[in-house]
């Protein structure tokens, strides 16, 4: 008989804690409103949750798995994973035709969500079988190969092309949920979310591919795909109102063009120098991607499982800078003095990986992925609220459109790089570590200290020296 009055009094002390110490140290839980409560904040983040699992996926787990396991070159492998980074200059041009979309339904975000999510899911769906058809082509020789890369080009594609789409649109729409002056704190819940994402799935591969097999590695990459489309369909529901009426209603002015409000958005000082500052310090972060976990497989001789928790540790060192960043430049520091902070980290980040080839400690190696991931996480954050204070009024969609294009695009580039390098040196002594099979790894990670340097370069004229850091 006191079982429920007691259930009922332990809710209403679990709601409690929840609603203040879970508001005080949540990140971002302080933009829940009672129009818009933080539960279904965090379910619309849900479609974070998802877009962080595939990243995880595509970026750290199935290049090692790839690469070692499977026998494919790491030149390949790095031109399947630029496929979906290259759809990225899209995001603008999205943002701006969910803006505008008139719907039977009264939606305007909601049709492009589902649109690319069952794109993700398709490519996810048939992406295993591809792969290991591209693999026992590559390994035998056979005309099989022709089948094998476009059928993963594809399934590559419609991944990277549905995780664009359902982030640029999903991000929009939270926008639309929030209130002015919390809308930039909810991008930054958005991107938490994503990292949390990211570290669960690298964990969870990491146990499920430690004994690695085909079969295995159909149930991962499929559970993955059915993964993907329940979180963003739970996340989703009563989200966006339906209003028929617009559709009956004459706008007071014509909605700009793309190519207008482009050029509006151009026009702002500095806007192109901002852009070639984030390329170039994305792909200083980007081009090791698919070489950090073949490096530890090949040079310092870890297990699968192992490297997989390499993508959870970078993703946990970018959630430590996204946290650390938001705090300092709520204060109003210089988001420009941010990002410059990180690509100053990531000199030591990439100098102590390039040290592990040297030694028998991995804590050398792991302490440098941790800091490249924190640097990674300051720079973009540092990059991202920049470009969304400088907006012109009314689209800082496109401004965000406009920085997540530039920054996949430099990915894309990065990771093709990467592994053209690594394959090229194969076999070749160039005297660059105390083993030959190092020398390609070490030559991208240097190419990536340069890279730093060039960023650091092309964010000196940005710097506001009458603004603290």
């Amino acid at each position: 008989m006191t079982a429920e009055p007691q259930a009922k009094g332990l809710n209403a002390q679990l709601i409690k804690v929840w609603t203040t110490w879970g508001t005080r140290f949540l990140p971002f839980a302080d933009v829940a409103s009672p129009e818009l409560p933080l539960s279904r904040l965090l379910r619309l983040s849900l479609i974070q949750v998802s877009v962080g699992i595939s990243l995880v996926l595509l970026v750290g787990t199935l290049n090692r798995v790839m690469i070692v396991e499977l026998g494919v070159p790491a030149s390949l492998v790095g031109l399947m994973l630029a496929l979906p980074l290259l759809a990225a200059p899209f995001r603008a041009l999205v943002g701006h035709k969910s803006d505008t979309h008139k719907s039977a339904m009264g939606w305007r975000r909601v049709p492009y969500i589902y649109m690319g999510t069952m794109v993700q899911f398709g490519g996810l769906a048939f992406m295993p079988f591809a792969i290991l058809v591209l693999s026992g082509a590559q390994q035998a020789g056979d005309a099989r190969l022709w089948l094998g890369m476009p059928t993963a080009a594809l399934a590559f594609l419609m991944v990277g092309a549905g995780i664009h789409i359902t982030q640029t649109v999903g991000l929009a729409l939270a926008t639309d949920l929030t209130k002015p002056e919390q809308q930039p704190n909810v991008v930054g819940l958005m991107y938490v979310m994503l990292l949390l994402g990211s570290i669960g799935a690298a964990l969870f591969f990491g146990w499920a591919l430690a004994e690695f097999s085909q079969a295995r590695l159909i149930q991962v990459i499929q559970g993955c795909a059915v993964t993907t489309l329940f979180l963003n369909f739970i996340a989703l529901w009563k989200q966006e109102t339906r209003i028929p009426s617009r559709l009956r209603q004459a706008p007071a002015a014509p909605d700009p063009s793309f190519r207008e409000s482009w050029d509006l958005f151009m026009s702002r000082d500095k806007t192109l120098l901002r852009l070639v500052a984030v390329g170039l310090g994305t792909l200083a972060f980007a081009m090791s991607d698919i070489v950090l976990e073949p490096y530890g497989g090949e040079v310092l001789n870890l297990g699968v499982g192992t490297t997989t928790l390499l993508s959870a540790l970078t993703a946990g060192g970018s959630l430590i800078g996204f946290v650390y960043a938001s705090y300092i430049l709520s204060l109003g520091a210089d988001p420009f003095r941010m990002a410059s902070l990180g690509a100053l980290i990531g000199v030591p980040a990439y100098g102590l990986v390039i040290l592990a080839a040297g030694s028998d400690t991995p804590s050398i190696f792991t302490l440098g992925v941790l800091l490249a991931g924190l640097g990674a996480g300051l720079f973009g954050h540092g990059t991202l609220t920049a470009t969304m204070q400088l907006a012109p009024k009314g689209q800082v969609g496109i401004a965000m459109g406009a920085w997540g294009a530039v920054q996949a695009t430099s990915q894309g580039v990065g990771a093709t790089i990467g592994g053209a390098i690594r394959d090229l040196s194969r076999g070749l002594d160039l005297g660059l570590a105390a083993t030959p099979k190092a020398d390609g790894y070490v030559m991208i990670f240097g190419l990536e200290l340069a890279l730093m340097l060039a960023t650091l370069i092309a964010m000196w004229p940005l710097l506001d020296r009458d603004r603290a850091a």
